[in-house]
């Protein structure tokens, strides 16, 4: 039976509790959120499949990739896709496809007040809730099975998530069933704990005195696609910033984050999609107007035949690797050293707490900017 005695030997993909047939396994929070499988001993028959199915290491299933990606810059032609979506739009030209032609397609979206959740959509309107950047890890439970059924009535699936994901329900389908998954995966930065942004949410709502109604991650219709900054839209309006500050010192990612198997060129998925860091190496034109660009990887035969189909819907110039290589395809993000304590200050004395100790207003940060004018302050003085 599958035991976690490491929390960074689990990304909480649920291949694990998807493939227990005597559902001995189930998928519980721990104190930020994050998903963890427990058994029930009672139930389970030691059969071993929960420690099969795991492919969060490094022997995940790359017998279909390239021996090396290939990569582009693109941009959906329809510019309002482009500014309703995160980057250049690639994923609306790939999923459009497969919707066109009577598959499924399975991302992130919300359920109840802002809980990320996966969902599935069979029309480009419930698609659109996919669109965007979701700084938080989705809930999973139950997908997988979901995933299955429609591969097994016969369905083209198109599954979007983290690599770890990807990795995790490539696995549980098997080779059969993998004929008709297209799996798209993107190059994650990390997953922060979902009852993080439960608590900030009504950290805010509380700060305001009105109910949160929209939320935008990365919005950059209002400060462009280069910066990094969410807006919140209240009932009576208002907005807010500070959630993406604690998501960049990665201090409230999830432990497997930090030695995660997938920060590479080999990815876990058919093609890989991402901000373009670095797309004036290749396309210097094509984001002047700082709307977004995608960087789209082919990583299998069945993601070459799939970008061919639908490469016409966008603007599209052929990169060298060598010029897409952002940091998280060829290593981890460094955890912050000061996790465990963000954590136990978190289990103890709740959100508003760490919001003021660790947050972009807190004593930590303006700390740091005063020892910086200090700084600054000297080396003008020394300079004279």
């Amino acid at each position: 039976m599958i035991q976690i005695k490491d929390k960074a030997d689990c990304c909480g993909c649920t291949a694990c509790a998807s493939v227990c047939a005597h559902d001995a396994i189930m998928m519980q929070p721990d104190a930020m959120g994050f998903l963890y499988p427990v058994v029930d001993e009672a139930k389970c028959v030691d059969c071993g499949l929960c420690e099969k199915v795991c492919a969060f290491n490094d022997g995940y299933d790359k017998s279909r990739n390239l021996d090396q990606p290939l990569a582009y810059a693109a941009r959906h032609k329809d510019m309002r896709e482009v500014e309703t979506s995160r980057s250049g739009a690639a994923f609306i030209a790939i999923s459009d496809y497969v919707l066109e032609n009577g598959g499924v397609v399975y991302g992130a979206g919300y359920a109840d007040h802002f809980r990320v959740v996966h969902k599935r959509a069979v029309t480009k309107e419930e698609r659109d809730e996919f669109k965007g950047s979701k700084y938080v890890q989705s809930d999973l439970r139950g997908v997988f099975r979901h995933v299955k059924k429609d591969l097994m009535d016969g369905l083209t699936v198109l599954f979007s998530g983290t690599p770890c994901q990807t990795s995790g329900l490539n696995s549980y389908v098997g080779r059969r069933l993998r004929a008709n998954l297209i799996l798209v995966d993107i190059v994650c930065h990390g997953v922060p704990g979902p009852y993080l942004w439960r608590d900030y949410i009504a950290y805010l709502e509380k700060k305001q005195g009105d109910k949160i109604c929209w939320v935008n991650f990365r919005d950059k219709q209002e400060y462009g696609w280069a910066a990094h900054h969410e807006t919140f839209k209240f009932v009576n309006g208002g907005g807010k910033m500070s959630f993406t500050y604690l998501f960049y010192q990665h201090i409230m990612f999830r432990h497997s984050c930090g030695k995660c198997h997938f920060t590479n060129t080999k990815r876990p998925s058919d093609i890989t999609i991402a901000d373009y860091w670095g797309w004036e190496k290749t396309a210097p034109d094509m984001n002047k107007d700082d709307k977004g660009v995608s960087l789209v990887l082919v990583n299998t035969e069945k993601g070459r035949e799939l970008f061919d189909k639908i490469k016409d819907r966008m603007t599209v110039v052929p990169a060298r690797l060598e010029d897409c290589m952002q940091p998280n395809l060829q290593h981890p993000s460094v955890i912050h050293p000061k996790r465990m304590e963000f954590e136990r200050d978190y289990r103890r004395k709740g959100f508003e707490y760490v919001m003021r100790k660790y947050g972009s207003d807190g004593l930590m940060q303006k700390t740091r900017k005063f020892a910086g004018k200090i700084k600054r302050k000297i080396k003008k003085i020394i300079g004279k």
